[in-house]
């Protein structure tokens, strides 16, 4: 990470405290310093006990005191400290730059546990390649390369299931492009009742047939039908984003060992979605 996205992140972190409003006394180690200390061990893809050492940091980010660890560990866990988690990643995720925010796209991707790991929370699922154990990162992104929307849930969650609430978040979406795995009757309807047309590949007799046919569907295979097939290879940047997302230093990687449960998990992606926003916008600032 550069110094200029450090900065990025750092400051975003301090504007998101000043929005958040406070429940009792002030602690001796400010949420900002907390939030601060967890992006700065998982930019280094680190665990919890190594930011608590203060050898490990340097000129770029060198707190002046640190908690302890055991203090660091279950502040970073309270209710503030996720919701500005939380309020980093929309902050740097709405930004609209060269971009067509009607269009969005959807799709997920898997991060397999070994299959001795003792997680109760990592289930078996389909992923890429066929069935593994582990976790799944749902995603809604612009074509401009932003995550709105992002769900950890284990493997086994249905990607229908989330796509409802990702689809609830981003109601100002007017299309929405994803991959067969999300072609389900009541979803299209899900969708087109929310305001959102949402088109992913259909099977060869999509429209035939006597029973009842969804509506939403309907509507996507008269795009089909109408150049439906240059207008969906847009979905592709999705792939392309998510190879971005792991292809710098800090970037999202398989899970380290020490990641393990629902909300570790959670947390972990999402600081590196964090990381990767924030230099996405220093790249396009530095354009």
């Amino acid at each position: 990470m550069s110094s200029q996205v450090w900065k990025t992140v750092y400051q975003n972190i301090r504007m998101v405290n000043r929005s958040i409003s406070r429940e009792g006394r002030r602690p001796t180690y400010p949420d900002t310093l907390i939030v601060a200390m967890y992006l700065w061990s998982v930019w280094h893809d680190r665990p919890l006990c190594w930011a608590a050492d203060r050898a490990n940091y340097t000129s770029l980010f060198r707190p002046r005191r640190l908690p302890s660890r055991s203090q660091f560990c279950r502040r970073i866990k309270t209710r503030r400290c996720q919701a500005i988690l939380r309020g980093v990643h929309e902050r740097l995720a709405d930004v609209d730059i060269g971009d067509a925010p009607r269009i969005a796209l959807m799709d997920g991707r898997g991060f397999r546990v070994h299959d001795h790991s003792t997680d109760p929370d990592a289930t078996t699922g389909y992923a890429s390649g066929g069935f593994a154990r582990g976790y799944k990162l749902h995603a809604m992104a612009k074509e401009n390369g932003r995550f709105t929307s992002i769900r950890v849930m284990p493997m086994n969650v249905s990607e229908k299931r989330v796509a409802r609430e990702l689809i609830d978040e981003n109601r100002s979406v007017g299309l929405l492009l994803a991959d067969q795995g999300y072609e389900s009757g009541p979803l299209y309807d899900y969708a087109r009742q929310r305001g959102v047309i949402l088109m992913t590949p259909l099977s060869k007799n999509a429209g035939g047939g006597h029973r009842r046919q969804s509506q939403g569907r309907m509507l996507a295979k008269r795009l089909w039908d109408y150049g439906g097939e240059t207008l969906y290879r847009r979905r592709d940047a999705i792939e392309r984003f998510f190879g971005q997302l792991s292809a710098f230093g800090g970037g999202l990687a398989p899970l380290p060992a020490w990641v393990r449960r629902l909300e570790r998990v959670q947390r972990w992606i999402t600081a590196k979605v964090i990381i990767y926003h924030a230099r996405l916008l220093v790249r396009e600032n530095a354009a």
